[in-house]
C-alpha cells in the first residue's frame, strides 16, 4: 500500500543478495514512479526534457559533465537526477498552517525523509526566543531582524556563512562578497567535508585544486582507474562515459573494498542492448582493496614502474617530461624504492601478482586517467594518497595530454563553482585584491573558519550568528550530535532553503527560514528573464535556466507580497552602490533591485 505524504517511512530493513548489474529499465521505472508521486506528468516532462540541455536547467544532483552541444541525448539524465529535479518540482507546500500545527520540538523528532516530503517552503518564518513554533514574518521585518543581529555583533568574526553545492555561482559570489564586506572570512562550505583533500593535494602537486580531465579525455584514453568511487550509485551518468570509453578500446580498473553493480555490468536504458541485451561490462579488473590501502597500492605501483625503467632505461618513464616539467623526481624515486612489499601487501590485502598485473596494464597504455571520489578523500591519509596518485600520473607523462590526467569526481552540483566564486576561508591575496579594486572596500586578510572549526567555535560560544545558503549543515557535518549541540548555542540561525530539512529543527535562540527559488523555476525580473551559471567537475561553466513557475508567489519578483520590499538596512561595511551596479545583469543574484524581490535568491536547499 502506498504511503501518504504525511506518513513516516515504515519499510523494514531487508538484506538481499548483491546486484550484478545497474540501471536498465528498472532505473527508468523508479525515476518515473518517484517523479509522478511528486508532480504532474506534464511538469515531470518539462523538467526532465530540459534537464542538462542547452538553455535548460542544470541537474541539481551531481556535478558530472554534460556532453558537448549536439552530442546530448534527449534524456540526458539519470535516475538520481530525475528524482532530484522532481523532488524540487513537487506540488506539496509548507504553509503557515503547517508551522502552527507542528512545534519545532515535534519536527525535531521527525525523520529526514518525512521533513523533505512535506513540500516546498512558501514564506519567510521566524522562531522567536522562548517560542517552540515558527511563525510568518514579512521580508521587510526579516531583513530588519538580520541587520539588527549582524550590527549587534562585537566582531564580524562572530558570524559564519555556510554554502552548499546547490547554490549557483552568482549566489555564492554575492554571499562571499557580503561576508567579506561585513568583515569576515568565515565561509565554511560542503567542500570542507568532501573534496578538501583533493584541493590541497592537487594544489601542492599541479598548482591547481581542480582536475585536469575533460569528458572527451575519458572517451579517448587507454586506461581508466576508478578508485574509491561508485559511479552507479553517486554519479550514474559517468557510466555512459565509461561505456563510450570501452567502445573506443579503453580498459577500466576498479579499486574498491566492495564491487559495485554498475561497474560489473551497465545496462544503458537509452540503448537497445541496455534494454533487451546484457549491457556492458565496465570494469575489466577489480582490486578488492582494504579500507585505506590506496596509498600503499600506488606506492607499490610506482616502485614497480621505477624498477621497470631500471630494466629498460628510457622506455618506461617520460624522462624528457620529468626533466622539463616536474621537480623533486630524485627525492621521490629514492623514497619509492624504500617501500617494503610486506607493508604494501598488508595495507592493501592484495597479492603482489595482482599489483604486478596492474603495472602491466599501465605499461601497455599510452594514456591513463585516474578518477577518484570520497572513498579516497574521506580517509585520514587522503592528501598523501592523492599526491601519490599524481606522482603515478607524472611518471609516464599522463598529465596535460589528450586522454590523460587527474579526475576528482565532485559529488555535488556546484561545489566546485562555489570555490571558484570565492567561497573559501583561505582565498589568496590576489582574489581579495581584485575584490578591493572592483568594490571599493578592503576585505579581511586573516583566514576564517572552515566547517569543522566553525562547529568548534559555536560550541565554545565564539559564534553568535550562523547563516546557511542551501544545504543541510547538521547532516552534512561528520558528527551530527556535536553539530546540533553547537548550532543550538548560537544566538541566531538562518537558513535559505527550498524545503524542510533537519537543520531547520536545530535552532538558535532566534531562527529564520527564508524560502528561495529553486533551480527549476523561472526568475523574471524587471529587466527580463534571468539565468544562473554552475561549474561541473571538469571546470566547465555553463548556464542553467528554470522553466517552472515559482513554488510560491513570495519568490516571484512580480508578487505584490515581495515587490517593493525595501533593501535591508545597512549592516556594517556593505558593498557600495558602484559595486552592485557594475555587475552584469545576466544572472539572478546580480539583478535584484528595490523594485524587485531581493530576498529570493538562486539556490536550492534540500
Amino acid at each position: 500500500m502506498k504511503k501518504a505524504p504525511g506518513d513516516e517511512p515504515t519499510e523494514a530493513l531487508t538484506v538481499t543478495p548483491p546486484k550484478k548489474w545497474a540501471a536498465g529499465v528498472p532505473a527508468v521505472a523508479h525515476a518515473m514512479e518517484y517523479s509522478l508521486e511528486e508532480t504532474s506528468p506534464r511538469t515531470a516532462g518539462r523538467t526532465l526534457l530540459t534537464m542538462n540541455q542547452v538553455g535548460g536547467v542544470d541537474c541539481p544532483g551531481c556535478a558530472w559533465a554534460d556532453p558537448a552541444p549536439g552530442h546530448r541525448h534527449r534524456n540526458e539524465y539519470c535516475e538520481n537526477g530525475a528524482k532530484h529535479i522532481n523532488d524540487e518540482a513537487t506540488t506539496r507546500r509548507v504553509t503557515a498552517d503547517f508551522f502552527r500545527r507542528y512545534p519545532v520540538s515535534e519536527l525535531g523528532r521527525r525523520s529526514d525523509a518525512w521533513l523533505n516530503q512535506q513540500g516546498r517552503l512558501t514564506e519567510p518564518v521566524v522562531k522567536r526566543p522562548g517560542s517552540d513554533h515558527y511563525e510568518p514574518i514579512s521580508w521587510n521585518d526579516a531583513f530588519g531582524l538580520l541587520a539588527a543581529e549582524l550590527t549587534s555583533l562585537d566582531s564580524p568574526d562572530e558570524a559564519v556563512f555556510y554554502t552548499s553545492g546547490r547554490a549557483s555561482n552568482e549566489a555564492a559570489f554575492v554571499l562571499q562578497l557580503f561576508a567579506r564586506a561585513l568583515g569576515t572570512n568565515n565561509l565554511p562550505d560542503c567542500s570542507n567535508m568532501c573534496h578538501e583533500s583533493s584541493g590541497f593535494a592537487l594544489h601542492e602537486t599541479l598548482g591547481t585544486g581542480k582536475g585536469t580531465v575533460s569528458l572527451d579525455d575519458l572517451h579517448h584514453t587507454d586506461l581508466i582507474f576508478l578508485v574509491g568511487q561508485n559511479p552507479g550509485s553517486n554519479h550514474p551518468r559517468q557510466l555512459s562515459a565509461l561505456e563510450e570509453a570501452k567502445r573506443n578500446g579503453a580498459r577500466v580498473i576498479a579499486v574498491n573494498p566492495l564491487p559495485e553493480a554498475g561497474l560489473l555490468r551497465f545496462k544503458n536504458p537509452q540503448k537497445p542492448r541496455g534494454v533487451i541485451g546484457q549491457g556492458v561490462e565496465i570494469a575489466d579488473r577489480f582490486l578488492h582493496i582494504r579500507n585505506g590501502g590506496d596509498l600503499a597500492l600506488f606506492q607499490g605501483i610506482n616502485r614497480l614502474l621505477l624498477e621497470a625503467e631500471d630494466a629498460r632505461p628510457g622506455q618506461v618513464l617520460a624522462r624528457d617530461f620529468i626533466a622539463s616539467d616536474t621537480a623533486g623526481f630524485e627525492e621521490f624515486a629514492e623514497h619509492a624504492r624504500t617501500v617494503e612489499w610486506r607493508d604494501v601487501l598488508a595495507a592493501t590485502g592484495l597479492t603482489r601478482e595482482e599489483i604486478e598485473q596492474v603495472r602491466d596494464e599501465v605499461l601497455r597504455s599510452d594514456r591513463v586517467i585516474v578518477c577518484w571520489a570520497m572513498g579516497i578523500t574521506q580517509h585520514k591519509h587522503a592528501v598523501p594518497t592523492i599526491r601519490e596518485i599524481v606522482n603515478f600520473l607524472l611518471l609516464r607523462g599522463n598529465v596535460g595530454r589528450t586522454g590523460t590526467g587527474a579526475c576528482p569526481v565532485r559529488g555535488h552540483s556546484n561545489v566546485q563553482g562555489d570555490r571558484t566564486m570565492g567561497i573559501w576561508e583561505q582565498m589568496p591575496d590576489d582574489f581579495l585584491d581584485a575584490l578591493r579594486e572592483e568594490f571599493g572596500f578592503d576585505p579581511p586578510r586573516a583566514h576564517g573558519l572552515d566547517s569543522v572549526n566553525s562547529i568548534k567555535a559555536m560550541r565554545e560560544g565564539r559564534i553568535k550568528f550562523f547563516l546557511a545558503l542551501a544545504g543541510n549543515f547538521v547532516r552534512a557535518a561528520p558528527d551530527s550530535e556535536i553539530t546540533e549541540e553547537a548550532m543550538r548555542g548560537c544566538r541566531t540561525t538562518v537558513h535559505i532553503s527550498t524545503k524542510l530539512n533537519r537543520s531547520h529543527t536545530v535552532c538558535g535562540e532566534t531562527a529564520l527560514i527564508l524560502p528561495t527559488l529553486g533551480r527549476t523555476e523561472r526568475d523574471v525580473q524587471t529587466d527580463g528573464e534571468q539565468f544562473v551559471t554552475v561549474e561541473n567537475s571538469m571546470s566547465e561553466v555553463h548556464t542553467s535556466r528554470g522553466r517552472l513557475q515559482p513554488a510560491s508567489p513570495c519568490c516571484s519578483a512580480r508578487s505584490p507580497f515581495c515587490a517593493g520590499s525595501p533593501a535591508a538596512p545597512s549592516a556594517g561595511r556593505g558593498p557600495t552602490s558602484r559595486g552592485r551596479s557594475s555587475r552584469p545583469t545576466t544572472a539572478r543574484s546580480a539583478t535584484a533591485s528595490p523594485a524587485s524581490s531581493p530576498a529570493c535568491t538562486t539556490s536550492t536547499g534540500v
